[in-house]
Formats: structure tokens, C-alpha cells, sequence
């Protein structure tokens, strides 16, 4: 069977796509810093026939193949990592200290090289044009967002367009996938709040903006408790808060950023607003001043319903059901795919990473590790993606 045929060619790449995985984990680099990377990426799609285009958003990178008139569809995988300091001890960890490739990234690039590998070998499994799509800087920097804005999708158009995941506590090459809201918006707002600086023993003759500071971060959360729909997710969370040079000096300012994540655009706009008054009539019911600056920085990532189905489709045929993930649930993470599923239908696809060990530690730690043994799997289902959207 094909199918068979599709496992045995990419299982016989298995040590290469190791190793590439190994090589880009222990060159890690930051986000639009990626130039190692991504001439890696670059050389290697030439080597197997693309036709390449190099400095998409500075360090981005499109391998396009065409076999005859047909669809186009879109694969897309990221390329960065963290300012994590690694410390898994591993033969092939990190080289360059302070950086880490602490959410799998690496592996992500490492199986879709294989399977354009395979793909670029074996073209009369398709019909049309494949655009492998090698992004930067999804770590918190947009690199998705850059990437469309600098016309993507005009200078390689797709009818749809895919990617993955790795996810740890899902039992390793499990697949999910959930159609609709799939993973939360991420806003930051930065709050600035101005008080009276004086004397820790003199307290009334001061405004303490850290006693500010804790009544907007307690006030914050009755947002969530009493302001939006207790069916719907929203999650504040104070991440940082600054003040202050010691214990006996009440400062001038208090510093605050809190992240928040929806999965609903309308509570979105109203947890905003709500934030915003929040945050300036906590303070001044305390004699201080106090200004909040939303930024939505990821928006909602929406699976669209027809190409989430065709994706399931092949997984349930390909893996069988047992390794389907069955009634998958929307993550409260964010990810900069949803920037180019805003422009191109298509699927982001969860594929679990392991239950123990490094491959079931959480992402972005110090001690995870992308888990070698999906990487066939997952190269395997690009190729009968790819194979079941371009039929020949």
C-alpha cells in the first residue's frame, strides 16, 4: 500500500532528520536572529529542488515545488527559540549559553525538511504547487504577522495552509484537532501607576502606589468573576510587578505588565475596557493616578471548519482512531499562526510529545526536549496531507 510505501521512505531518513533536529537544537537562536538556521533550511531545500526564496521578514524562508496545474496548499513550521539557559545536559544541548530551543521548534523544522525531502522525490504523489513556509520569530515577536505583511500570500498564494505543534501530556504521536477557536488571544498591558514617594514610617504622608499596585491586581480578577460569562475563558495574570528601592522608602511609581488571553473576540473588546477602567478608578479611589496601555499582541487562532475536517480525515486514516485525540479541548496559549489562518483557511494541528521524562515536561523549561521519536510520524502525515490535497 502507499501508505506503507510513505513510512518505510521516511523511516529510511529517520538518523538524517535526527540529526538535522540535534544540529538546529544545539545552534539555537533567538527570534529574527535565526541566520544559522535559516541558510540550513535554505541550502537543503535547494539541494532537494525548490525554488527558494530567502529574507522573508529578515530570516524567513519559502521552498516552493510545482508538479503540473493544480491547488496549492501550505506547510508552515518556526524556526526560533528562547532565552531559556538550557539544562537537560544532553549530548546535543545548547552551544550558545542563554538560549534554548525550549518548545520544539527544532523538531518542528526538522520533519517538515524531511517530508519536502520525500515530497520533492517522489512527485507523482501530487498535482499542484507545495509552499513550505519556514517562519521567525514566533516567540512573542510576530514573525507571522511579518511574514503576511510582506506579501506571503501574494507572492506565494495557497488554498490552504497547515502546521503543528508538539504537545507534552498527550501520549507521543497522538494527533488533535479541534475546528473553531483553537488557541486564546494574547494581549500585554503595561500599567504605569504615579504616586506620592516618602517615608515607610510616615505612611499617610504619602500614596503608596505598591498598596495600588495589590488592589488593582485583586480587583483584576473579578473581572473574570463577575464581568464575563462564566461559560466563556478568559485568563488575567499579573506577570511582573516593580516598585521600589527599599523597605523603609515608599517609591513615586509602580510598574505592572499583565498578560490576558480570551477565546472569544467579543469579551476581548470588554475586558479590555474593563482593565482599562479598573485600573484608573482603583487608583484613584487611593489618591493616585494610574494609565493602562492595552497591546493585542496574538489574535485568536481559528481552525475553519471545512480544513480542519479534510486534516482529521487523514490523520484517521493514516494513524488509525486509536491515535486520534478525541474531543481535543481549545488551548489557552497563543501562537502567531493565527495571523496567516486570518488570511488562508486551514488547520493547526496538536500533536503529543510524551507523558514522562523531557518530552513531557512543559514548554518553555529549562528541561524539555522535542521527543525524536514523532518526528517520522509527523513528516509522514505532511506527505499524506499534501498527497490527499493535490491529488494527482
Amino acid at each position: 500500500m502507499l501508505q506503507h510505501n510513505v513510512l518505510l521512505g521516511i523511516a529510511a531518513l529517520k538518523d538524517e532528520m535526527i540529526a538535522i533536529r540535534h544540529q538546529i537544537h544545539s545552534n539555537p537562536e533567538l527570534s529574527f536572529e535565526e541566520e544559522r538556521t535559516s541558510n540550513l533550511v535554505a541550502s537543503l531545500l535547494e539541494q532537494y529542488g525548490y525554488q527558494v526564496t530567502r529574507g522573508i521578514a529578515k530570516t524567513g524562508v519559502v521552498g516552493q515545488l510545482k508538479n503540473g496545474d493544480g491547488p496549492s496548499i501550505g506547510l508552515r513550521a518556526d524556526m526560533d527559540a528562547l532565552p531559556i539557559h538550557e539544562a537537560t545536559s544532553l549530548s546535543y544541548a545548547s552551544q550558545n549559553h542563554g538560549k534554548m530551543h525550549a518548545c520544539g521548534h527544532d523538531g518542528h523544522t526538522a520533519t517538515l525538511l524531511t517530508a519536502a525531502r520525500y515530497l520533492a522525490a517522489n512527485r507523482d504523489l501530487f498535482k499542484g504547487t507545495i509552499n513550505v513556509i519556514f517562519q521567525p520569530a514566533e516567540e512573542g515577536y510576530a514573525g507571522a504577522e511579518k511574514m503576511v505583511q510582506e506579501g506571503l500570500f501574494e507572492k506565494f498564494p495557497c488554498d490552504a495552509i497547515f502546521g503543528f505543534h508538539n504537545w507534552p501530556g498527550f501520549e507521543a504521536g497522538h494527533f488533535g484537532f479541534h475546528a473553531g477557536p483553537s488557541m486564546a488571544s494574547a494581549d500585554t498591558v503595561k500599567i504605569t501607576i504615579e504616586g506620592k514617594g516618602g517615608h515607610g514610617a510616615m505612611p499617610h504622608l504619602s500614596v503608596d502606589p505598591v498598596v495600588v499596585a495589590s488592589s488593582i491586581i485583586m480587583a483584576l480578577q473579578t473581572i473574570v468573576a463577575r464581568n464575563v460569562n462564566p461559560l466563556e475563558t478568559t485568563i488575567i495574570t499579573a506577570g511582573t510587578i516593580h516598585a521600589g528601592s527599599a523597605s523603609n522608602i515608599i517609591p513615586n511609581e509602580a510598574h505592572m505588565e499583565l498578560t490576558v488571553r480570551n477565546l472569544n473576540p467579543d469579551v476581548q473588546d470588554i475586558v479590555e475596557q474593563r482593565i482599562k477602567d479598573t485600573v484608573e478608578y482603583q487608583a484613584k479611589s487611593y489618591g493616585a493616578t494610574a494609565k493602562a496601555e492595552y497591546i493585542r499582541d496574538y489574535p485568536l487562532l481559528t481552525n475553519s471548519e471545512k480544513e480542519t475536517a479534510f486534516a482529521e480525515k487523514v490523520g484517521r486514516e493514516f494513524l488509525g482512531d486509536d491515535y486520534i485525540i478525541n474531543d481535543f479541548k481549545p488551548i489557552t496559549a497563543s501562537e502567531d499562526f493565527a495571523f496567516m489562518l486570518q488570511k488562508v483557511p486551514g488547520c493547526y494541528v496538536f500533536v503529543g510529545n510524551g507523558l514522562d521524562g523531557a518530552q513531557g515536561c512543559s514548554l518553555h523549561n529549562a528541561h524539555y526536549d522535542f521527543n525524536d521519536e514523532i518526528l517520522p510520524v509527523v513528516a509522514s502525515y505532511w506527505v499524506k496531507l499534501v498527497e490527499a490535497y493535490l491529488k494527482p
